[in-house]
């Protein structure tokens, strides 16, 4: 595996937190259930932090301090948090049962769950070619 892979990610990853963001604001999207504002901002917030982070670590030379192990360390935490708060967004996918079940809500991102299942089961894999490529002192 090559640099140019985890440059590639980090680009995608950064894009699917802007696009959660976007497709969240407000409350709206779709699913079977509602998405509060806690999640998406957590997803949002500690996904800059991420992104910061980790650019930061990637492009540092040897001799800066952002070059430092720890910097790394909190660039993953940060998108652990950051895909584990997407996998969370999933479950607004899951279809409600019952006498009170409320319908589906659409928009117009697409029909039914694939885009989201996409973007943050691929940050699933991401984000762990992130921590294989960090353990493996290859960034």
């Amino acid at each position: 595996m090559s640099i140019e892979i985890v440059y590639v990610l980090t680009a995608l990853a950064a894009l699917v937190v802007v696009l959660t963001r976007v497709r969240l604001s407000g409350g709206q999207g779709a699913g079977h259930h509602r998405v509060g504002s806690l999640l998406p901002g957590v997803h949002t917030v500690f996904g800059v932090i991420a992104l910061a982070t980790w650019v930061s670590y990637l492009v540092a030379p040897d001799d800066s301090v952002f070059a430092d192990p720890i910097v790394g360390v909190v660039a993953i935490g940060a998108w652990w948090v950051v895909t584990l708060a997407g996998l969370l967004i999933l479950l607004r996918w899951l279809p409600s049962r019952g006498r009170h079940a409320s319908e589906s809500v659409s928009d117009s991102w697409s029909d039914g769950p694939g885009l989201s299942l996409l973007a943050h089961l691929g940050m699933l894999v991401g984000v762990g070619v992130f921590t294989w490529a960090y353990l493996t002192a290859l960034v």
